[in-house]
């Protein structure tokens, strides 16, 4: 066969084959049916009506952070404290000259007629508080109590039927256990974000005390808290409230790994002491402590290694009254062991003065148990309470409710006026004071407390008996 018989076929090949394949697919192309429908979408969703349902939602059991995340988001508030710069607190001159300074974070509403729990740092001298709910309303919030030593505090807003967020059981958090952290970091409003716990009973030295009272014994997570989640929850995956988230941990100023929460468990009890002395009652063992280690156990010739070391015992102080003595070493109180001082100073944190606690201690080796009666930082068992006279710059207050109106409307009258920063302000005797700063004022406890954060200048809001409304600024 020459070259070019050869070549020939080949040729002939080739085309032999390109009709085959052409056919092939022509007929397959014939064969296959036409669509019958003018949406993808419409085409997807019918398609998987017998298929899974979105992978989204099949999460593996306890790891399902939806329920809690729409449980909780209603509850948490975005708080504005604002600081006033002008001689009025609303001087509307102010919005030409810059505006008057603020601050932002967070709260949680623990109860549906207004009580909202936040940091006391969010609102520390705080002009004026304004509260915006998750729906955006707004509105003007009082300062019921605050407590420094633990950096907590207690707000109220003129508001019913609120959803709040349930208290859950701090003591029994586990280390590991997954925790949602809600708030308004950078005012990106109901901010979810999830971690774990990453340790109990922290101090990390960030709050300071002038009778060394301060309480640290955090919780540790690495969910994502930035400025502006101050006073926000720290939630379980049940949706309950574990934390106040306070503090993070950061050479920045921003989060790099790390937050801290101010456990439920002691939440509960200061936020009732506000709420009910509108100040914290402060329970006190009186001895001066320290973690237990190994170089205090080769000291003392000890052979424990964890508890609260006890290094002196205050004169008449309950501990010296419950027969403790210095070089005992704490294990437990009333049955929960103790390994540090942050835990021992939460337990006793949670009691109040007169209460009894049991103390649990190794001493020579053997160990023991005592009752002590607490005291208060005077040294007895009296409940504190502020109180409040009336007299405040030259004018006496009542508290003012209508008998024979509505039994709603609250106020504090003015039944004398003596020269003072009042009258100069051309208030007169019978006013009664409704508002200050925009902030509802019902009582001279209310009053008080208002009035002691102010600087500069208040506006003062009110009516007189014949119901005609007055307005004035006063110098503060």
């Amino acid at each position: 066969m020459n070259k070019r018989s050869y070549f020939l076929g080949m040729f002939l090949s080739s085309i032999l084959g390109g009709l085959i394949a052409a056919s092939a697919i022509f007929i397959y192309l014939e064969r296959t049916p036409q669509k019958t429908y003018n949406s993808i979408s419409e085409r997807q969703k019918r398609i998987s009506l017998s298929s899974k349902k979105d992978t989204a939602y099949i999460v593996p059991q306890g790891l399902d952070f939806i329920y809690a995340a729409q449980e909780v988001t209603t509850g948490v508030v975005h708080i504005r404290a604002i600081y006033s710069s002008g001689k009025y607190s609303l001087n509307p001159l102010e919005s030409y000259l810059g505006g008057p300074s603020q601050s932002s974070g967070s709260g949680v509403i623990v109860s549906d007629d207004g009580y909202i729990v936040t940091n006391n740092h969010v609102i520390e001298d705080a002009s004026q508080i304004e509260v915006i709910l998750n729906d955006n309303r707004t509105y003007f919030a009082k300062v019921v109590g605050t407590d420094p030593t633990t950096d907590l505090a207690l707000i109220k807003i003129a508001a019913e039927s609120l959803n709040f967020v349930e208290y859950g059981d701090s003591d029994n958090v586990k280390t590991g256990e997954w925790v949602l952290a809600i708030g308004n970091p950078f005012d990106l409003n109901s901010t979810v974000t999830a971690g774990i716990v990453s340790a109990k009973a922290r101090n990390i030295g960030i709050l300071r005390d002038k009778n060394n009272l301060q309480i640290e014994s955090f919780i540790q997570t690495d969910a994502a808290v930035n400025p502006g989640n101050s006073g926000g929850a720290l939630v379980n995956l049940k949706g309950k409230l574990i934390g106040i988230n306070t503090a993070i941990a950061t050479p920045t100023g921003n989060y790099t790994g790390y937050s801290f929460a101010v456990p439920v468990s002691l939440v509960k009890k200061v936020i009732d002491d506000l709420l009910e002395f509108g100040a914290v009652q402060r329970a006190l063992l009186g001895i001066r402590i320290g973690d237990m280690n190994s170089r205090i156990a080769a000291a003392e010739n000890l052979d424990i290694f964890n508890g609260v070391y006890i290094s002196n015992v205050n004169k008449n102080s309950a501990a010296e009254k419950a027969g403790l003595l210095p070089g005992d070493v704490i294990i437990s109180i009333n049955g929960t062991s103790i390994s540090n001082v942050s835990e021992l100073q939460e337990m006793v944190a949670r009691n109040r003065p007169g209460n009894k606690i049991e103390v649990t201690y190794i001493r020579d080796g053997k160990k023991s148990s005592t009752q002590a009666t607490l005291q208060n930082t005077a040294g007895n068992t009296e409940i504190i309470t502020k109180t409040f006279d009336g007299v405040i710059e030259g004018a006496t207050f009542q508290n003012f409710t209508p008998q024979d109106e509505d039994p709603s409307f609250k106020g504090v009258k003015i039944i004398e006026l003596q020269e003072g920063k009042w009258k100069e302000a051309g208030i007169k005797k019978g006013f009664i004071i409704t508002a200050i700063d925009k902030t509802t004022i019902e009582s001279i406890e209310d009053l008080n407390r208002v009035l002691t954060n102010k600087q500069g200048g208040i506006l003062v809001e009110g009516i007189y008996p014949d119901q005609s409304k007055g307005v004035y600024g006063v110098e503060w």
